[in-house]
């Protein structure tokens, strides 16, 4: 830096803008220090924009700043001696791994033939087996507790199963119920994360979509109980149906007691979309 340089443009600009990788060094008095939590701050947006390190290192037993919470860091106990701490750093920043080549995907992803979308093969799993569950149980609100255990899934991580969840969320695919103090809140899948999931693993979606529109443009049938029984179709597929087609502007629903939603208008747009 040369005398007249602006600090923001040099820090920001030109420093932790272009870095691969950022190393906050924590003690009790950087954390007070104001462009310490600038910088850090302007780092912690950078990694989750555009995926850059951010390693933590602390050097006493100073307070972790909440950003950072859920960030492994590196704890350096004596900072007179630290060569295996400063090993684990540079491997973190050039991605070096001493682990033993991974083996074959567990059984619970290689059964996973295709993703979803954009999603990677864990959030397609994820989002798969809560649809499924959707489906054979009526209802489109999840508990993961009681669908993710061990036994059903054998392998996966509770890391994985929360950063799965977070990005479903980030995606549209899924509404989490955020509760204080659960591990693992409840939530409900959404029209288009469940369309998603449809499209992708349920060979005959759109016919299945096209008997519901003849069910209620050519029979006349006004609720999803009545489109249920007529097509012997699952309750939870004709609930989302009937949810896209309102979402698309085709039909108003009306929702009464014991879960039946009511037809109370049917656009004209759905009846030429039929002919069609």
């Amino acid at each position: 830096m040369l005398p007249g340089d602006s600090l923001v443009d040099k820090i920001f600009e030109e420093g932790i803008k272009g870095a691969s990788a950022v190393i906050v060094v924590l003690s009790k008095f950087s954390v007070q220090k104001p462009w310490v939590k600038e910088e850090l701050n302007a780092a912690f947006v950078k990694r989750i924009n555009s995926g850059s390190k951010l390693i933590p290192i602390i050097i006493d037993d100073c307070n972790v700043p909440e950003v950072l919470k859920h960030t492994f860091w590196e704890h350096i106990p004596n900072t007179s001696s630290y060569d295996e701490n400063l090993k684990r750093i540079v491997s973190s920043v050039f991605g070096i791994t001493d682990k033993p080549p991974l083996g074959s995907p567990p059984p619970y992803v290689q059964s996973l033939v295709k993703t979803i979308g954009s999603l990677n093969r864990i959030d397609s799993l994820i989002l798969k087996l809560s649809c499924e569950y959707a489906i054979e149980n009526g209802s489109d609100f999840i508990e993961p507790d009681v669908i993710f255990r061990s036994d059903q899934i054998p392998g996966i991580l509770k890391e994985e199963l929360e950063e799965s969840l977070e990005m479903l969320e980030r995606e549209g695919d899924i509404n989490i119920t955020h509760l204080v103090g659960v591990a693992f809140c409840p939530y409900q899948i959404t029209t288009s994360g469940f369309r998603s999931y449809a499209e992708a693993c349920v060979p005959d979606y759109q016919e299945r979509i096209a008997s519901v529109i003849s069910a209620i443009v050519n029979e006349g049938l006004m609720d999803s109980d009545a489109i249920k029984v007529r097509l012997n179709e699952n309750e939870t597929m004709v609930a989302h149906i009937l949810a896209l087609l309102r979402d698309q502007g085709h039909i108003r629903l009306a929702e009464l007691i014991g879960g039946i939603s009511r037809i109370v208008n049917v656009s004209p747009a759905l009846k030429r979309m039929l002919r069609g």
